[in-house]
C-alpha cells in the first residue's frame, strides 16, 4: 500500500489543472460544437449508418477475399460510401476538429514526456514520427535514429 506523499498530491493537482485547461480550451469547445452538429445532421447520420452496414458486409466478404461472389460490388460500394461520408461538410468539419484536439493532446504528451527525459516513449499516434523515418512512431526521442 502506497502512502500519498505531498509531491504526488501536487502532481495530481497539476494534472487536474491541466486537464481542466484542455477541457475549457477553444479546441475542445470546437470539437464539442462539431460533435453536436454531426449528431444533429440527419444526412450525416444516414451516411454513417449506411457506411456501418456496408462495413459489416465488407468484413464478411473479407473472410473469403476476392473469391467471394460479391467481392467487387462490396468493395466498390464501401469506397463510394466512404468517399461520400468523408466529403460531407459536417463529417469533414468534425474530423478536422477531432484531429486538432488529438494534436493538442499529443503535443501535451510530448511536452510532459520530454520534461521527464528525452528518451521517454510517448504514445501520441502522431504521423510526424511515421514520416520522420521512425517505423511505427517509437517516440523514443531519437533513440531509433528518427528525427524526433
Amino acid at each position: 500500500m502506497r502512502i500519498a506523499t505531498l509531491e504526488r498530491i501536487e502532481i495530481l493537482d497539476k494534472a487536474e489543472s491541466l486537464a481542466k485547461m484542455v477541457v475549457e480550451s477553444e479546441v475542445a469547445d470546437e470539437y464539442r460544437r462539431a460533435f453536436r452538429r454531426l449528431k444533429q445532421d440527419r444526412r450525416a447520420q444516414q451516411l454513417i449508418a449506411r457506411f456501418v452496414k456496408l462495413k459489416e458486409r465488407y468484413e464478411e466478404v473479407q473472410r473469403f477475399g476476392k473469391y467471394h461472389p460479391d467481392y467487387r460490388n462490396v468493395m466498390k460500394e464501401v469506397r463510394e460510401a466512404k468517399r461520400e461520408l468523408d466529403l460531407h461538410e459536417t463529417v469533414a468539419a468534425f474530423k478536422e476538429s477531432e484531429k486538432a484536439l488529438q494534436q493538442l493532446l499529443d503535443d501535451i504528451s510530448v511536452l510532459i514526456g520530454k520534461a521527464v527525459s528525452e528518451h521517454v516513449k510517448v504514445p501520441t499516434g502522431n504521423p510526424y514520427f511515421l514520416s520522420a523515418g521512425c517505423s511505427g512512431g517509437c517516440r523514443s526521442g531519437g533513440g531509433c535514429g528518427c528525427r524526433a
